[in-house]
């Protein structure tokens, strides 16, 4: 645990993982705090997309499971603000190593939700949520040294 602090304080000067940057700066949220609000924020993303998933299969199914899958993934993506703050996130998700995943993502989230409302197209809003998951998983995939 207190290895994990000292990274995410940005008292590690692992050159490796990318974490050389101060973490935790301009931030009035204590450690604790932080943690307790990821950990939230994600599972309630994960809660999100789960329910959309169990809506799929009920009359206008479709649409409620691609809001409630776009919103779970914001959420869970959005919960890593609490443990780094909004600015250092942005900083990480727009970083050249990761930019093209970054771009892939956000926009599998917006067709997706273009596909339902906009096109009609059930099966187009199918594939990019299959899409959606796909780049969600190259985007965390990007955090690991090596990975890529």
């Amino acid at each position: 645990m207190d290895k994990l602090r000292r990274v995410l304080s940005g008292q590690d000067d692992n050159e490796e993982l990318g974490l050389t940057d101060q973490v935790l700066d301009a931030s009035t949220l204590s450690y604790s705090t932080r943690v307790k609000w990821f950990v939230i924020c994600f599972a309630g993303g994960i809660l999100c997309s789960i329910l959309g998933s169990a809506l799929l299969f009920l009359p206008n199914g479709m649409k409620l499971f691609a809001v409630f899958y776009t919103l779970g993934n914001i959420a869970a993506l959005s919960s890593t603000c609490f443990l780094m703050g909004p600015l250092n996130q942005l900083k990480r998700m727009f970083d050249p190593k990761r930019l093209i995943a970054t771009i892939v993502m956000l926009l599998c989230l917006v067709l997706t939700l273009c596909a339902v409302f906009w096109w009609h197209k059930r099966g187009l809003a199918i594939i990019f949520c299959i899409m959606q998951f796909l780049a969600m998983t190259w985007y965390s995939i990007s955090y690991i040294p090596f990975a890529r």
